[in-house]
């Protein structure tokens, strides 16, 4: 079963609809929130197809009375897996007008509440469906595939930066600083995002060993728990030392590369600050 709102490609639909609304974009906003919606594999048990494609449109429902249905650009439910499931694709356009991910799913507080009000909609129709703990409450949230990938391609950018710095000469002094000058223009920022993601869960960490430190106190066979937590410690510690080794050649950069960079000045000084 198939609920899809557009022909078009995912980006291109997405596109289309933030320069139609106006919408003010950097090169990072994002343009496409992906939501998956399921059940346990025992809710499913002995329901038949179509009763299967009820429960998926009745949670479509919810979503389109919370977001703008015009928005919503792909709803395909996947029947060929061990569990149900539905892929719902959405632009992420407030109701003002703005593109911001950050004000629809951007936080924990708001995550929470779209589970809880979700879990609320469907009860009513689905009685027996259980609510699941949320992961801000299991601490079962791991750092995303995406953050290393983005981590991987900041440590491209700097060996890219080491290579050309590395290779300036009287000769090519000049033309190598504006090729310095371009890496930075994506360095900088991608930067600052990372350090952005570190901290965030890096205070996640720091939520998650309170609680199990409070939860030991209490129950002394926490060995799940304590996996869980050295996990996102080795994580967050990767991610650091990685963020650390791309961000350390700032200070190597010569003066004059900086003061070439002038598009966004206070993004350097900012990095150069912190670091």
């Amino acid at each position: 079963m198939s609920l899809s709102f557009s022909k078009r490609k995912y980006r291109a639909e997405a596109e289309q609809q933030i320069a139609a609304a106006g919408c003010r974009t950097r090169s990072d906003s994002v343009r496409v929130v992906e939501a998956l919606i399921t059940a346990s594999p025992e809710f499913f048990e002995g329901k038949k197809r179509a009763e299967v494609n009820e429960y998926f449109s009745y949670a479509l429902e919810f979503i389109k009375a919370h977001q703008n249905e015009s928005t919503i650009i792909s709803a395909v439910v996947h029947m060929d897996e061990k569990t149900p499931h539905m892929h719902l694709c959405f632009i992420p356009i407030t109701e003002d007008g703005r593109l911001s991910a950050k004000d629809i799913v951007g936080n924990k507080k708001k995550l929470t509440w779209w589970q809880d009000e979700f879990w609320k909609h469907m009860v009513k129709k689905y009685p027996d469906l259980e609510r699941g703990e949320s992961a801000s409450k299991t601490g079962r949230d791991h750092i995303p595939p995406r953050v290393f990938k983005e981590m991987a391609h900041l440590n491209k950018q700097r060996e890219k930066l080491e290579t050309l710095i590395g290779g300036i000469n009287p000769l090519n002094k000049k033309s190598r600083i504006g090729d310095i000058a371009k890496v930075l223009d994506k360095f900088i920022p991608a930067a600052e995002k990372m350090r952005g993601d570190i901290k965030r869960y890096q205070s996640a960490f720091k939520e998650l060993e309170a609680e199990n430190t409070e939860l030991s106190k209490k129950n002394k066979a926490l060995s799940d728990k304590s996996k869980e937590s050295l996990l996102r410690k080795l994580e967050i510690a990767q991610l650091e030392r990685d963020y650390a080794a791309a961000t350390e050649l700032i200070g190597r950069i010569p003066p004059e590369v900086l003061m070439e960079y002038k598009r966004e000045p206070p993004a350097v000084r900012k990095v150069e600050e912190r670091l």
